[in-house]
């Protein structure tokens, strides 16, 4: 009798052990680009802190075919801040004297993972230059140079972005409204010189500065699209409760769920 019962805590205990054993599958995010992929990991980290179970990949070291590869086996695609985006790509080759750096390799790939994301339906995130290379791919347009080409007394850039604030306002009845809550204004950590001057196809602005520069797209119809948001403030440099980064990050990454459980 002791020998059948202490065999059935054996058996009882082996698949309560095999079961914990069996963890979910991870959500796989694809960064288009970190600042530096050995010291810094402020975009994952910014994903992390509201969803452990998560793998990332960093495109810009792989190149564009291994990056696009590896993007087929992901739940979503984060395209990140940095250089401005050469002005060829929306017919301004003449004003690239007025621009900053460039990374004409970044442009062909995150132009290559963005068409990939979209073909497969996979969920896209865009921050600061992820938001302007969106509108770009979309057939939109870039001011140049804020400062000079569009009259405003808002400081959009500073000489230190993380602490370069300004208030944005949401558009009623847009997604970013839905999941972020109503409220007048919000700071937000945002620096750059460049911003969306002709909105791209098929996309909607859904927040402003205080002179009307756009702040944040997506599209306009989203039940006809796979889920598409960007903003042009940094969410992953802002305070981990902050209601325009704790949402953003939230909902990208249930929109990255439902896609791994859709395949």
């Amino acid at each position: 009798m002791y020998k059948t019962i202490f065999g059935v805590i054996i058996v009882t205990s082996l698949i309560l052990s095999s079961c914990c054993d069996h963890s979910e599958p991870k959500i796989r995010i694809a960064i288009s680009k970190e600042k530096s992929v050995t010291s810094s990991t402020k975009y994952a980290d910014w994903l992390l802190r509201h969803e452990s179970n998560l793998e990332y990949f960093y495109m810009y070291p792989l190149g564009i075919d291994s990056a696009l590869k590896l993007l087929e086996t992901c739940d979503g695609l984060l395209v990140t801040g940095g250089e401005d985006v050469f002005p060829g790509n929306y017919g301004k080759i003449d004003d690239t004297a007025r621009c900053g750096r460039f990374d004409r390799y970044r442009d062909s790939l995150e132009f290559a993972l963005i068409y990939l994301a979209k073909e497969n339906k996979i969920p896209i995130f865009g921050v600061c230059r992820g938001e302007q290379i969106l509108n770009i791919s979309q057939g939109g347009t870039l001011y140049i140079d804020i400062p000079t080409d569009f009259d405003s007394t808002v400081a959009h850039r500073q000489p230190n972005w993380a602490r370069g604030y300004h208030p944005v306002w949401l558009v009623d009845n847009t997604l970013i409204n839905n999941i972020c809550g109503e409220f007048d204004q919000r700071d937000v950590v945002s620096s750059h010189h460049q911003g969306i001057e002709i909105l791209g196809d098929n996309l909607v602005i859904t927040a402003y500065a205080a002179d009307s520069m756009p702040e944040a797209i997506e599209w306009k119809s989203i039940t006809e699209h796979p889920f598409l948001m960007a903003v042009q403030w940094h969410p992953e440099a802002m305070d981990t409760l902050h209601p325009l980064s704790e949402p953003l990050a939230k909902q990208f990454l249930m929109e990255a769920t439902k896609y791994s459980l859709s395949e």
